[in-house]
């Protein structure tokens, strides 16, 4: 089989979706010239352009709403999902037959995300899908619009990287590996976006970034998109006299970004006019958000701007065939956004944890807190001791109260702003000074908005044919819960105790690992897998037994309930085994149970959509 021509690097991002590319065999060293693939969509009916993003919205029209041959594409396509920019457009005006976010409902472990959920709360008459078909539609169609410019070299055959949010579980990766899969994609690997963002500086240094960096910096990547803020932690490191780069810390997946600003907006729009006198509903205030988002965008990057327009549809009987128009100023989304998301705090503060409601609709696990610094300050203290037991690391001084960061990269469509980034490194200069640390510098990036593309393109290169990579491997430990025998005790559970399985930094694909001690499998009867993950305890070992954890060193992650074949044995029989763990090469963490008795067989546990299945 001949080498693929290709490396391509696909941002599946929750606001646009975005595609680079790498020919390897004119690549020298890391003189590596990336391209933007310009993506064809419709823009408006019968109007088919290329853009350099695909942005993430499906719209699902009725069946009467356009004309035979409005929706038409360059291949063959379905009438009744429209990705892109006209998607987003029709929107603004009819947002309950609108696709989003579906990124960040791949990623929600409460609910079904191969259920048609989307969009959410809206009339029986109107189509919907899942999470999971938005996903391999926007894939679908990145595939569809490179097989048309490549037609020699299709896409399921080329190197290809898909980005995650450094912070996607388990079962959020293996959905997107599957999609994936589902349009034909063979050679695939996952890369998480801020390593993406930092392998793009990279790129673009044109190999200067070594006199940019030394060894003993840490370097902070603040990825704030439309859907989540992405936190990452990043050590220059050496290894027989050369620098290397190695990811020693992820935050927590935080569902806080572009949209909930874009939302507040809204609101704020709203108060304005119910000052006047005009009542807007719920639809109208959706289609309210997207024209925010417009507005936002415009006024974040044009200094000379000082006002844009904002229409919201009419549905008023006194107001039938008319549109309601108002104006977002600048002060006013500078004032909010920053105030708002960015507030000026103290690295000992926290995100604010409100009380809950016992009953509450099925929806997005937003962020309770919207200041995006507390949350930074948190992630920054909880990672105080990351770079311990990194060779050539001089430990921070005990009264440092968090993980000194020496530079920062942003990334993300929020920091086109330049007044935004001006206020997050004032922030986190003004921590670093309370402790008499220098100053963090600013790594300037050169495309907040392809960027993540860009650089999976890059790794997708360097992965096959050399060049520097940054190591990492898992975020986290991982852990299996172990149930105790005792006697019953009525009201009591019986105790558990967490076996690690995975150590932290394990890199994707290496050989299973396997703890040496024995367990029982119940087979042939209903049972619960308990997981945890940890991305504190860097010390834990494949085999380590704990008995006792504090709640912010452990997080549970989604169990997986099943039945176990028994085949040749007793229902419920209790059969010895010994455990075996590794990570596949899409960052995937697959259990796998090996009797120690009777026939040989094996039983296989996954992290994937709440099933399992044996071998």
């Amino acid at each position: 089989m001949n080498k693929p021509r290709f490396a391509i690097g696909i941002d599946l991002g929750t606001t646009h979706c975005a595609l680079a590319y790498v020919e390897s065999e004119h690549c020298d060293g890391e003189q590596v010239e990336h391209r933007q693939m310009l993506i064809p969509q419709l823009t408006a009916p019968g109007s088919v352009e290329e853009r350099p993003v695909l942005p993430s919205f499906i719209y699902l029209p009725h069946q009467d709403e356009f004309k035979p041959g409005d929706l038409s594409l360059p291949w063959p396509s379905d009438p009744g999902r429209i990705a892109g920019t006209l998607a987003r457009n029709q929107g603004t005006t009819t947002p309950v037959r609108l696709v989003s976010s579906a990124k960040s409902w791949l990623c929600h472990p409460d609910v079904d995300r191969k259920q048609a959920i989307l969009p959410p709360e809206v009339p029986r008459d109107v189509p919907r899908m899942s999470p999971f078909d938005a996903s391999v539609h926007y894939l679908a169609h990145l595939r569809d619009a490179w097989n048309g410019q490549h037609p020699y070299d299709p896409l399921e055959e080329q190197e290809v990287t898909v980005t995650v949010p450094a912070s996607f579980d388990p079962a959020a990766r293996e959905l997107t590996a599957e999609a994936a899969s589902a349009v034909g994609i063979k050679n695939l690997v996952l890369l998480e976006e801020p390593q993406a963002a930092l392998y793009s500086w990279v790129n673009d240094s044109r190999g200067d970034w070594r006199q940019q960096v030394k060894v003993g910096d840490i370097l902070l990547v603040v990825d704030v998109g439309g859907g989540t803020t992405d936190l990452s932690l990043i050590a220059v490191t050496e290894d027989a006299g050369a620098l290397e780069l190695t990811r020693v810390a992820v935050g927590e997946h935080i569902l806080l970004g572009g949209d909930n600003m874009d939302l507040t907006l809204a609101h704020l729009v709203k108060q304005k006019l119910k000052a006047d006198g005009i009542e807007l509903d719920r639809w109208q205030v959706q289609a309210l958000t997207h024209g925010c988002r417009q507005a936002k965008e415009a006024l974040l990057v044009d200094s000379d701007l000082e006002q844009v327009p904002v229409v919201v549809p009419s549905r008023g009987a006194k107001l039938i065939g008319r549109s309601i128009r108002t104006e977002l100023t600048r002060e006013e989304v500078e004032q909010t956004l920053i105030e708002g998301f960015f507030p000026d705090c103290e690295i000992s503060a926290r995100p604010a944890v409100r009380e809950r409601g016992a009953l509450t609709k099925v929806g997005l696990p937003f962020a309770q807190d919207p200041g995006i610094t507390r949350h930074l300050a948190a992630f920054l203290s909880r990672q105080a001791d990351a770079t311990g037991d990194l060779e050539g690391f001089v430990e921070q001084a005990h009264w440092a109260s968090f993980l000194h960061p020496t530079a920062v990269l942003f990334n993300g469509g929020v920091f086109n702003a330049p007044v935004l980034r001006e206020r997050v490194m004032s922030v986190v200069n003004q921590w670093l000074g309370a402790e008499d640390a220098p100053p963090a510098r600013l790594l300037n990036a050169r495309d907040l908005d392809l960027a993540v593309a860009c650089g999976a393109a890059f790794f997708a290169h360097v992965r096959g044919h050399g060049g520097v990579r940054i190591r990492g491997g898992t975020s986290h430990s991982y852990y299996v819960g172990i149930e105790c025998a005792a006697p019953a005790i009525p009201g009591m559970e019986p105790e558990l105790q967490a076996l690690c399985l995975v150590p932290f930094g394990l890199e994707e694909g290496s050989d299973p690992v396997q703890p040496p001690q024995e367990f029982g499998l119940v087979v042939g009867e209903p049972v619960r897998f308990r997981f945890f993950g940890s991305s504190v305890r860097r010390e834990d070992q494949p085999g380590d037994l704990l008995e006792e954890w504090s709640s912010d060193e452990f997080d549970e992650l989604e169990d997986i309930q099943t039945n176990l074949p028994a085949d040749h044995r007793q229902q419920g029989e209790v059969v010895p085994v010994r455990l075996q763990a590794a990570v596949s090469e899409v960052g995937n963490l697959e259990l796998t149970a090996i009797p120690l008795t009777g026939q040989p067989a094996e039983w296989k546990v996954s992290f994937n959509t709440r099933s399992s299945g044996e071998r």
